[in-house]
């Protein structure tokens, strides 16, 4: 049995896995339901024109990149090349 999906049930796919991740950040980092930060997102950005965007797509920038972005650890000494 094949499904079949519309482009929209895949735009929902896509963002489901991928940008629900900074609310689900922001919520285990708080203790919060990250459904509630959701939430908070939406209603902030019709109440102040969408300007929480402004905060939200950096944060889910860097938490995708976050491995590429650390910096290296400190070696010991001057003769450490690990």
């Amino acid at each position: 049995m094949k499904f079949y999906f519309s482009v929209f049930d895949k735009i929902i796919i896509f963002f489901e896995k991928r940008a629900f991740g900074v609310s689900e950040w922001i919520g285990t980092k708080f203790g919060v339901n990250p459904a509630l930060v959701r939430k908070f997102f939406i209603y902030l950005s019709f109440v102040t024109l969408g300007s929480p965007l402004l905060i939200y797509f950096p944060m889910a920038y860097f938490l995708e990149n976050k491995d590429k972005l650390t910096w290296p650890k400190k070696r010991k000494t001057v003769w450490d090349f690990k």
